[in-house]
């Protein structure tokens, strides 16, 4: 039976893991010899370098916070944060439908250069390709970039008692997403997160040595993420509720829509795993680098074998967070 491709094959949740273990992983296995990351990193010289591609097919293409382009540049650089790498170089390819208007390509491409400047990475090729109108719904962006990789930071597996910073608000990005593609008339001054991260690599200095592992929390919101690291490194998360920093207007939101800010997409926020006993340390550190004045200790992990992210609740109870099962909210990167 020919299986057809759904919109939740795209949300980043277990359908799309699914895909890419049954597909791309069949074909392209022997090529990738570490489990789905976000960036990879290869040595050349005394250095190591990371590589990573992202596609962009956000609706609305503006939006609260930010459009299209920026959200392109700030996705592949914080893959590359990921990787412990500071962004140096980035391709751009645009798809652009006829018909679109070159007002709008302009504040897309001027918000582009405008990260680039702030970060210090530099696009230096790209592509342009004009389809049929009605074939790409405005306009898609593709980025790739090559970071270098801070000698201070080393990629390790999770053990029990590593503890697992967030460096701040959990799904504003979808939340704001949300309200601008349903027109929802809702009167608030929540923006997107979309930012990019490379402060951590550059702000932390040799408490990065102390960090095991990074993760944007993108698709499929800090969830799915918690779940990919469980399962891949066969150990389990406790994540405690009163720790996660939920913002009062996305709380409301949710709740009026029933849908679980765990699982809306951050576009401007790390997942951060650090050594057991030295969670406080690097929070303090993280507390005062840009745009991580909220960040929290929000869990830890256990010595559970079963890849199981779980909540230690308000009320003292516990409950299971599944990685995203079906279709959430589609388009959101």
């Amino acid at each position: 039976m020919d299986e057809k491709i759904k919109l939740s094959h795209g949300d980043g949740g277990s359908d799309t893991q699914r895909l890419i273990k049954n597909v791309f992983y069949k074909y392209f296995n022997d090529s990738i010899p570490n489990a789905m990351p976000d960036s990879f990193v290869f040595e050349v010289g005394q250095g190591k370098h990371a590589y990573t591609t992202d596609s962009f097919v956000v609706k609305p293409l503006f939006f609260r916070g930010g459009n299209i382009g920026k959200l392109a540049v700030c996705g592949t650089i914080n893959d590359l944060v990921t990787a412990g790498a500071i962004p140096l170089f980035l391709s751009v390819g645009f798809v652009i439908e006829e018909g679109f208007s070159t007002e709008k390509l302009h504040i897309i491409a001027k918000s582009m250069r405008d990260v680039c400047k702030q970060t210090g990475a530099k696009i230096v090729t790209g592509d342009t390709k004009v389809v049929e109108r009605g074939s790409a719904d405005g306009i898609f962006i593709n980025t790739s970039g090559i970071g270098l990789v801070s000698e201070l930071y080393n990629s390790r597996r999770a053990v029990p008692g590593d503890e697992i910073i967030i460096t701040g608000g959990i799904a504003e990005h979808g939340t704001s997403i949300l309200i601008d593609r349903y027109e929802l008339g809702i009167k608030t001054e929540l923006e997107s997160d979309c930012t990019p991260m490379c402060c951590l690599v550059n702000g932390l200095g040799e408490n990065l040595k102390h960090v095991k592992q990074m993760k944007d929390p993108t698709r499929g919101g800090l969830a799915t993420a918690l779940n990919e690291i469980a399962l891949e490194q066969g150990v389990d998360v406790e994540l405690n509720e009163q720790s996660v920093p939920v913002k009062s207007e996305v709380h409301g939101i949710s709740d009026i829509l029933g849908i679980d800010p765990l699982y809306l997409a951050c576009e401007g926020r790390m997942l951060i795993v650090v050594e057991k006993g030295c969670g406080e340390k690097v929070l303090h550190h993280i507390k005062a680098l840009d745009y991580c004045d909220e960040a929290q200790i929000i869990g830890r992990f256990t010595s559970g074998h079963l890849g199981i992210v779980y909540m230690k609740t308000f009320i003292g109870g516990k409950s299971i967070i599944p990685m995203l099962e079906g279709q959430m909210l589609p388009r959101i990167c």
